[in-house]
């Protein structure tokens, strides 16, 4: 799944595409069927999918991981409007070394709006273009950066009228 460009911004419903950037902040449109366009400043809190997590027992838990693994059999996936018990039980299949007292059922219906959403798009089928290839490329080592002192500055003279 291609997560690039997809964000969640804080206060507003939904998922938005990144499709520019201006003077007064994002340009994003919305990933529902409106296609809204909108303007967002560089104050709102902006986060990318790909690097979102979710409070784990002991590390931390990526959430393209959790959304591939309810990829995997879209049809069990609940409603976000779900009783809370159905929804809880159900993340707990899908990750079950997440940390129930600090991952809250708002955060469960969040995520799973976000698979109903993203399900119906090509990009959920797309490969994703920052998975390690299986051929690596070699790593090549850059020499350091050495800052050099500037040249003093060349002072022109100027001849005095006589």
């Amino acid at each position: 799944m291609n997560l690039r460009g997809i964000v969640a911004v804080s206060g507003k419903p939904g998922l938005y595409k990144v499709i520019g950037q201006n003077k007064a902040g994002f340009v994003l449109e919305s990933l529902d069927e409106a296609k809204n366009k909108t303007v967002i400043n560089g104050n709102a809190k902006v986060a990318a999918l790909q690097e979102i997590t979710v409070y784990g027992q002991s590390d931390d838990l990526q959430l393209k991981g959790i959304l591939a693994k309810m990829g995997e059999n879209l049809s069990t996936v609940p409603d976000p409007k779900a009783d809370n018990k159905i929804l809880k039980d159900y993340f707990k299949s899908v990750a079950p070394d997440h940390d129930d007292e600090r991952v809250y059922v708002s955060d469960i219906k969040k995520i799973v709006s976000w698979v109903k959403l993203l399900s119906v798009l090509p990009l959920w089928n797309e490969a994703d273009p920052d998975a390690e290839s299986p051929v690596e490329a070699p790593v090549v080592e850059e020499a350091p950066v050495v800052a050099e002192e500037p040249a003093p500055k060349k002072t022109r003279k100027t001849k005095k009228a006589e």
